[in-house]
């Protein structure tokens, strides 16, 4: 009877441990330009979703698209998730797909700076189309529609 009241207390336990590792927030590096506003907006976006946001800013954009390699598809900001890059004002639907199917890609970007984009005003549904990167930053083709 001991071993069973023990086995419940760690599974209880367990239990416990694994919903609050899940429910901790996932660390972002959004990198900017220093005088976007639009870039605030989208970290402050990504707050409210459960992410933690770091944001850096950079003079020049250029370089930094070119070293995580989304130049290609290039947006305001650049941000890096899990081992991952997401470029522009993709919505958090886009990330969290990607973050838990994983797929072999760079990542995912939404190129210039749509005005119906997360940051950038209403949303409206059905109209964001989120590209997908390879491994050399190149975009591939529709990840989804959003």
């Amino acid at each position: 009877m001991q071993t069973l009241f023990t086995r419940l207390i760690s599974v209880g336990a367990f239990s416990l441990f694994a919903s609050q590792a899940l429910a901790a927030p996932i660390n972002a590096t959004l990198h900017k330009d220093p005088n976007c506003g639009c870039c605030v907006e989208y970290a402050h976006y990504l707050e409210d979703n459960g992410f933690k946001v770091k944001m850096i800013d950079h003079a020049n954009m250029t370089p930094v698209k070119q070293r995580l390699g989304t130049a290609q598809a290039a947006s305001c900001h650049t941000v890096e998730i899990e081992g991952y890059v997401v470029e522009g004002h993709v919505p958090v639907a886009a990330i969290n797909k990607m973050l838990t199917e994983q797929p072999k890609i760079k990542g995912l970007a939404l190129p210039g700076m749509p005005m119906n984009s997360p940051g950038m005003g209403p949303e409206k549904k059905g109209s964001l189309q989120v590209l997908e990167l390879d491994a050399q930053g190149k975009p591939t083709g529709v990840y989804i529609t959003l």
